[in-house]
């Protein structure tokens, strides 16, 4: 996980293929199962995402680093996709699901989807892919009882 907690610079990203990336995505997928992983995992991309939007902001589209920010980005929206819609229903019948983390990751995934947005003229592509996590987010949500009543602001926007 500290992979994608601790993604490389813009430089080091360069070395990171597309095989690594997938690897990567594939063993955190799969830890993710346990809930104080997959919550955890779920925060530190959607961290990162926001991270990784506002550098393609201000990047130069014929940077060498771009096409790997690029792909990095649709590996982690992916990564939060898959885990959302494999554990979330099962994470939420656990007598220890941390509804205050809940609340964090959703805000977190919130503020990335939009912050992705600003990069709309660029590429819509990212907006449509977070538009689908965020679905699939209050698909799983509306499901589950319990996780609706939590902070209304939130489940408002989710929902909205």
């Amino acid at each position: 996980m500290s992979m994608y907690h601790n993604l490389p610079t813009n430089q080091e990203l360069h070395h990171l293929d597309a095989d690594h990336q997938f690897y990567v995505q594939h063993l955190i997928r799969k830890l993710g199962s346990d809930p104080f992983v997959g919550h955890r995992a779920i925060l530190s991309v959607s961290q990162r995402i926001s991270l990784i939007a506002e550098s393609l902001l201000f990047l130069d589209p014929f940077d060498d680093a771009f096409p790997n920010l690029h792909d990095c980005m649709f590996v982690l929206i992916q990564l939060i996709e898959f885990l959302i819609s494999d554990y979330l229903v099962v994470w939420s019948r656990d007598e220890g699901f941390d509804n205050m983390l809940f609340v964090e990751w959703v805000t977190s995934i919130l503020h990335a989807r939009k912050a992705l947005k600003l990069l709309e003229s660029r590429n819509g592509l990212y907006v449509l892919y977070m538009d689908r996590v965020t679905g699939e987010l209050a698909k799983h949500v509306g499901q589950v009882s319990l996780l609706q009543e939590l902070n209304p602001d939130i489940i408002n926007i989710l929902f909205h």
